[in-house]
């Protein structure tokens, strides 16, 4: 295939994603313009998961706290330290506050660097205190590990997979470590699709839906943080790189 039909099929893809985006309208936004997290928004999740799931159900190594976060400059800055031989690090959520249920929904961030480290930007059923995970279902709209460089996951958990991530993408983008990214799902009642940067990287639609596999007609909630090593982000953690700084722009959500 020549350059000038690459070219042309991705400027045909942009162009469908940002025409599918221009029939939404913006209905909430999360720009980190305050000097301080919006605690009517945001729920703190501290500790290190115990005693109801330790290491926080993968067997993460890090302890979350009130004081490894900072917004400056319009981003939310999520900062990963190693405080004498503990892993500290922030984990927020918007359960009860904020919940959503279809359309587009958008971050830009900028991922912190390093083995080790396993940022995410995701979001989990609504219903999640009455039928637990992963009957809840679960969204991963960005997952990144350091020990998978210039990769990134994107995932759907259900009772069908009994939790595990069957459902799910793993695209190859070079330079995802450089600067701010856009990461997004276009979710609807027939599908949820994935993108990074206004490009397509996954489509979850089973042709038979039901509580098993598409626990997605329901209202969703916001979690963002990172953690440290665990079965996902890896035993091999370099100490090298701390401290590490996960930093959000803003989130969007268009109907």
């Amino acid at each position: 295939m020549d350059i000038k039909r690459i070219i042309l099929l991705l400027l045909i893809g942009s162009n469908f994603c940002f025409s599918q985006k221009s029939n939404y309208k913006l209905i909430w936004e999360e720009n980190f313009n305050s000097e301080k997290l919006d605690e009517t928004v945001w729920n703190y999740e501290l500790g290190d998961g115990c005693p109801n799931i330790c290491g926080w159900g993968n067997n993460e190594r890090q302890v979350y706290t009130r004081n490894n976060h900072f917004v400056k400059d319009g981003n939310l800055v999520i900062q990963v330290r190693n405080e004498q031989n503990t892993y500290t690090s922030t984990r927020i959520t918007t359960k009860y506050k904020k919940q959503f249920q279809y359309g587009r929904i958008e971050a830009r961030a900028k991922l912190p660097l390093g083995k080790g480290l396993w940022p995410a930007f995701w979001m989990l059923g609504s219903n999640i205190s009455e039928v637990h995970w992963p009957k809840c279902g679960e969204i991963d709209i960005l997952e990144y590990v350091g020990r998978e460089p210039n990769k990134i996951f994107t995932s759907l958990h259900t009772q069908e997979s009994f939790g595990n991530t069957i459902n799910t993408k793993i695209t190859d983008i070079k330079g995802i470590e450089e600067g701010f990214h856009l990461y997004a799902i276009d979710w609807t009642k027939d599908k949820i699709q994935f993108f990074v940067d206004n490009q397509l990287l996954y489509t979850f639609s089973p042709e038979i839906k039901n509580e098993s596999n598409w626990p997605y007609n329901q209202p969703f909630f916001f979690i963002i943080n990172v953690a440290v090593g665990g079965d996902f982000g890896g035993n091999e953690i370099d100490n090298t790189i701390f401290p590490q700084e996960f930093l959000i722009d803003y989130i969007k959500v268009y109907q």
